[in-house]
């Protein structure tokens, strides 16, 4: 059996981590270091695919022969980019906002070859709709999921799901932060055995 290319996820977030994992795949995580300060007047969608790239980029050349990913996603109400509420004050005023409207969350990824220096991007976008949200709900929500570091203010994944009442997408590991069947769409495409593995 041919031996597997070294594989690097540009990222440090556990979410992220976790999703990767599910393949079964030899990886290791690097943190990326990018700048993600706003492009003014930047739509989210390209937002998404910049920082994704240049997240695998800014790792590309401490692994040689690598295929390094690189992945973000940028959430947004109505064109307005929603941020990681970083404390319970927060994600208290988020959820509110959203009680009753829908968001879009636009994820990217991102797959460099570091041999060739060829990279390929995705978008997969996905929209969630929260229900009619009371103050008491959304109180008792953030005080068990304390969901900081999630834009949206809930972890789908956990609780959160309470909260909504739909949930569109092409892919559903998107909303959690990295869209697997669009990266292993890549990985094939660029030579990297996913399923079925020869044994």
């Amino acid at each position: 059996m041919a031996k597997l290319r070294p594989l690097v996820l540009a990222s440090t977030s556990p979410y992220r981590r976790e999703l990767l994992e599910r393949l079964g795949l030899p990886f290791q995580c690097l943190n990326p270091g990018v700048d993600e300060h706003p492009v003014l007047h930047e739509p989210p969608t390209e937002r998404a695919l910049r920082l994704a790239a240049d997240k695998a980029r800014s790792v590309a050349g401490r692994i040689p022969d690598a295929l390094v990913i690189g992945s973000d996603q940028v959430a947004s109400l109505d064109g307005e980019i929603l941020r990681k509420p970083g404390n319970h004050a927060n994600a208290l005023s988020q959820l509110a906002k959203l009680s009753g409207r829908t968001a879009c969350f636009d994820t990217a990824i991102a797959l460099l070859d570091s041999r060739s220096g060829e990279i390929f991007c995705e978008l997969v976008s996905c929209t969630v709709s929260y229900r009619t949200l009371s103050k008491a709900e959304i109180e008792a929500y953030v005080a068990e999921d304390t969901p900081y570091d999630c834009a949206g203010s809930a972890k789908a994944e956990r609780l959160g799901i309470t909260l909504v009442s739909a949930i569109h997408s092409s892919d559903p590991t998107a909303l959690i932060g990295l869209p697997l069947i669009a990266l292993t769409t890549l990985l094939r495409d660029a030579g990297m055995p996913v399923l079925p593995r020869p044994c």
